[in-house]
């Protein structure tokens, strides 16, 4: 698996943080939602208690009772036959708003239906027939069957009745049947055709609210010329008027909070009073937020659709119609009302038979308690999205650069491991530029291993030539001699050449000897003061032809390493410096202490170093002996150099005034 795809998988993890919130919020809606419905509960017992003190003047609606349900108007109606200025009409969505009879199926398809309202003096009704064409009233013939609307008043005991005919579509007043037809005019109106039927709008003076009111649509049966037997008639014939209770509604609205809403039903389910309170939140105007402003809007509202999606399934509830069945309503539960908002409900009977219904939005209980929790929330999601993205992008570049890398790293080595070049630079100062500058400096020192043992291998074969060539010629020349001093001379040739490629292998085995037992040395702290100035008086003591002296502290020098190495160190640049040291001359072994690391020096008087040999001298095989010594292996040296990096110091070797000065730096210990 890829780094990026690691790292994806990895900030996934941080979804579990909204995850997280989400399901705080669920639990705290839940108990929000808990916590409401009681408090609900609580404030409809104390309603209830007012709504009966209040409504015990209006007598309940016994169930079954006829009742026409009347609007309170808001302004006054044009009596026009038309029904586009009342409250409520808006054609489909006006249906709900309607009373009807149903079909008769006595005569056709014929329906009739009405809607109602009221103002302080008046009683107003719009009454549709259709389904069939009315048939007017005919003076010529006044026995013959006609369309007319029959309103009955019962108040104290008595009933009074009226009549509504037209001769054709226009103005119309009601006639006393009892008074010789005479007119009535206090009760106007206006009979207008309409599409598939009529419609009369009338105008009545209000019933008593204690009266009861009723009307019969009549009309002909299918003979025109049949008898009163074959008459239709229809409609409420002795229905209670029922309309809101506007001083109920003043005061409901005076107990409940910004967010609520609140009903009080008949027994049979007509509403008396409805009062609701818009929630007290100020919504600024779009242009007015900000990206990021808007961005949280969205969020939160996708917020607000997963709580509702975890929530119980609320029950449906026509808030705007004129009746609502009690019975079909929760206790305490969810409603979801035409415009979609969802409200918790309780609802709480009353002594005399009426219901008292109480809810709350539920969006106001999110914003009274959970809107700065779900605000971070909402926050935290396009955050931890962006944040998300950042950490595939910053993937992304550092898989690049590991494969950029990579690629350096596969260019530098040829298919048979030899080193092609050196790793580009890595500028950049963290990890994986630490790892690319270490990656560079492996193959520096691959690089230089590789031409150490190439130039090992040139220098062992010109080391091992001369003594075979030697041993080769000499026995070719003893084959082909028999003067026994020559073949003496033959002889010892041959055994100098071969004692030369016996110290050419000591030397090999000697280093590889000293690599070997570094694995079983243990490391000590000890005072390398003592130690070097103790050996340089031993060195003094066995070389009286040269000086050899000891300059630094005699104590407090302490050192973490191997003391039996370091003075086989010193033995060897010793040995060196005696070599090149002419008879009387100078050798000093320097001991520097500093805060970091120890500086072990040895100078001695004599010729200079090549220039080209500084750092190249260190090496197997590398020897500036001339005359007699010049057969040296050069592995002294070399012992030197495995020593000191055993100890992760250095060995230098530097060209001073009259001599050459050979440099250990050791680490002092921490």
């Amino acid at each position: 698996m890829t780094l990026k795809r690691q790292l994806f998988i990895a900030s996934l993890l941080m979804l579990l943080i909204p995850w997280a919130g989400l399901q705080f919020v669920l639990e705290l809606d839940e108990a929000l939602r808990a916590q409401a419905a009681i408090q609900l509960q609580n404030q409809a017992e104390r309603v209830a208690g007012f709504v009966a003190e209040h409504s015990a003047t209006n007598e309940a609606i016994e169930p079954g009772t006829e009742v026409i349900y009347a609007d309170i108007l808001s302004r006054p109606l044009n009596l026009d036959g038309y029904g586009d200025d009342w409250p409520g009409y808006d054609e489909e969505e006006s249906r709900p708003q309607w009373q009807d009879t149903g079909r008769v199926q006595s005569n056709g398809p014929a329906r009739v239906s009405w809607q109602a309202a009221v103002d302080r003096n008046h009683l107003f009704l719009l009454i549709q027939v259709s389904g069939r064409k009315a048939v007017a009233f005919d003076p010529g013939n006044p026995e013959q069957p006609y369309d007319q609307i029959q309103l009955d008043l019962t108040s104290g005991g008595e009933t009074v009745q009226r009549v509504i005919r037209t001769q054709a579509p226009g103005s119309i007043n009601a006639i006393d049947p009892g008074r010789d037809s005479a007119t009535d005019y206090r009760i106007s109106g206006y009979w207008q055709a309409v599409s598939n039927g009529y419609q009369a709008e009338l105008r009545v003076p209000r019933p008593d609210p204690s009266a009861r009111f009723g009307f019969q649509v009549t009309w002909p049966g299918t003979d025109a010329n049949a008898s009163d037997d074959d008459i239709v008639s229809t409609g409420p014939e002795s229905a209670r008027i029922v309309t809101r209770l506007p001083e109920l509604e003043s005061r409901l609205e005076a107990m409940i909070a910004p967010g609520q809403g609140a009903w009080v039903l008949e027994p049979d389910g007509w509403v008396i009073a409805r009062k609701a309170r818009e929630p007290d939140q100020d919504k600024p105007e779009f242009d007015s937020l900000s990206p990021f402003q808007i961005l949280e809007r969205i969020s939160l509202n996708g917020l607000r659709a997963l709580v509702r999606f975890y929530q119980p399934e609320p029950l449906p509830l026509d808030n705007d119609s004129h009746r609502i069945g009690a019975e079909e309503l929760p206790s305490r539960g969810l409603v979801r009302h035409r415009d979609g908002d969802t409200y918790m409900l309780v609802k709480h009977p009353l002594t005399d038979g009426r219901v008292l219904v109480l809810e709350e939005s539920l969006d106001q209980l999110l914003a009274l308690s959970g809107s700065t929790l779900g605000s971070v929330i909402a926050r935290s999601v396009p955050l931890i999205t962006g944040l998300m993205l950042v950490l595939l992008g910053y993937a992304s570049w550092l898989s690049w650069r590991i494969t950029r890398l990579q690629r350096a790293v596969s260019n530098s080595i040829d298919d048979d491991g030899r080193v092609l070049g050196a790793l580009p630079p890595a500028k950049a100062k963290d990890e994986l530029g630490d790892l690319s500058r270490q990656f560079s400096h492996m193959t520096e020192r691959l690089q230089g291993y590789t031409d150490y043992l190439e130039s090992f291998s040139r220098r062992l074969s010109h080391e091992l030539k001369t003594p075979v060539a030697v041993v080769r010629s000499s026995l070719e020349n003893l084959s082909h001699t028999t003067d026994p001093a020559d073949q003496a001379s033959y002889i010892e040739r041959a055994r100098s050449a071969t004692d030369r490629l016996s110290q050419i292998l000591q030397g090999m085995s000697e280093a590889a000897r000293l690599e070997q037992s570094f694995d079983h040395a243990e490391k000590e702290t000890f005072d390398l003061a003592d130690v070097a100035a103790q050996t340089t008086h031993a060195y003094q003591s066995l070389d009286p032809e040269h000086k050899i002296e000891y300059s630094g502290p005699a104590k407090g020098c302490p050192c973490h390493g191997s003391p039996e190495l370091l003075v086989q160190l010193l033995d060897k640049l010793v040995d060196n410096a005696r070599d090149f040291t002419p008879a009387g001359g100078r050798i000093e072994v320097r001991l520097k202490p500093g805060p970091k690391q120890l500086e072990l020096s040895v100078f001695n008087e004599g010729s200079s170093l090549p220039e080209n040999l500084s750092s190249d001298i260190f090496s197997p095989f590398v020897s500036v002996r001339t005359g007699k010594e010049e057969g040296h292996l050069g592995q002294g040296l070399l012992i030197v150099r495995l020593i000191a990096e055993h100890h992760n110091g250095q060995v230098l070797a530097t060209n001073e005034p009259g001599g050459v000065r050979f440099t250990v730096v050791l680490p002092a210990p921490a």
